[in-house]
């Protein structure tokens, strides 16, 4: 038996802050976790508009951005570590930050040069997890199911509820895991034009009509009539998504997009016949989408403590940098599509 302690780094699309999470992994039969210790950077205004627009710069403003990011990310890290004292460390995984996201093109970019990670704090640094799965033909997404499937197997399933939802869970000896739907992607988007950063609770939605003519617009879009293994990204959000809330307000936009996400999600979930289900991710504290989910469907959904809630991403990306170092497989090609089972990251 071996303790490896890693810290993991993971920014989602919904740009909610970056979060950091320390690990302590222990492998006897079966890995097990524990968390050390776990905190969210909330994005500044200029970093939120330098990421939310880094899809539209030229590729020289977007190779300088990739550079200042990772420096970024080096100097929360070196803070988090100097900040709690963190005196045993293996491992630095970094997630990065998507831009492009197209495996239909076989391409996807996370920004964030994490060789300044390693440069800054001497720490073996594994980054850039989703290239490689997507020049073996995957989607590069989603790659959480690992975890899932070595850390969180007590559940049928995992629901992440972050800038888009995504699932996971066993099927015939195979872990099967895909993007579902929008979520906090287009509702954060949406409530800083209401001059709020997020939808507390759903209130907004709680408290506003919901638009049928646009639910059934939502509903009818292709993607949800493709099967698993698929993935979303924000080029299909501003492409699909948003153009067809423009002629609403803001506020049906939201409890609209809300409801719609809902109804995917148990879609998905009553065809699978779930018995219980992990919910994660920032989409959790959402107390109207849990109520209006759970209405939905007889899967029981199960909200954790906060620190799993929120760091259950940055956990299990620190769990694949472990597992590439190690030479273990961290990606799972029933998740993916890609051509078969792979050990995904470039070791700094």
């Amino acid at each position: 038996m071996r303790d490896y302690h890693c810290i993991g780094l993971m920014s989602g699309t919904s740009l909610d802050g970056l979060d950091i999470c320390y690990v302590q992994f222990t492998k006897k039969l079966q890995w097990d976790f524990k968390i050390l210790k776990g905190r969210t950077l909330p994005y500044s205004s200029v970093w939120k508009e330098k990421l939310r627009s880094a899809v539209e710069l030229s590729s020289e403003d977007l190779l300088a951005l990739h550079s200042e990011y990772g420096s970024y990310l080096a100097e929360c890290a070196q803070s988090f570590i100097l900040e709690h004292k963190v005196e045993k460390l293996d491992i630095i995984a970094s997630h990065g930050h998507t831009v492009f996201h197209q495996p239909q093109r076989h391409f996807t970019l996370q920004i964030g040069d994490a060789r300044l990670i390693k440069y800054l704090t001497n720490i073996t640094t594994v980054y850039d997890f989703r290239s490689q799965d997507v020049l073996m033909g995957g989607n590069g997404a989603p790659l959480v199911p690992i975890g899932d499937h070595l850390l969180f197997s007590k559940y049928s399933a995992c629901l992440n509820l972050g800038g888009f939802t995504n699932i996971s869970y066993n099927e015939a000896g195979k872990r099967i895991a895909f993007d579902i739907s929008p979520l906090n992607v287009v509702l954060n988007t949406l409530c800083s034009k209401l001059g709020q950063e997020y939808d507390r609770n759903g209130d907004i939605a709680r408290n506003t009509t919901i638009n049928d003519v646009l639910l059934q617009k939502l509903n009818a879009l292709s993607f949800y009539k493709k099967p698993a293994p698929k993935s979303l990204g924000i080029e299909w959000v501003n492409t699909e998504v948003m153009p067809l809330l423009q002629n609403v307000s803001t506020e049906t936009a939201l409890a609209t997009l809300t409801r719609h996400s809902a109804q995917q999600v148990a879609i998905v979930l009553n065809q699978k016949q779930l018995k219980n289900i992990l919910v994660t991710g920032g989409g959790a504290y959402n107390h109207f989408f849990i109520e209006s989910l759970q209405a939905l469907t007889p899967t029981q959904l199960i909200v954790p403590d906060q620190q799993t809630i929120e760091f259950k991403e940055a956990l299990i990306f620190a769990f694949m940098g472990l597992l590439r170092v190690l030479g273990e497989n961290n990606v799972l090609a029933s998740a993916t599509g890609a051509a078969k089972d792979h050990s995904s990251g470039i070791i700094a």
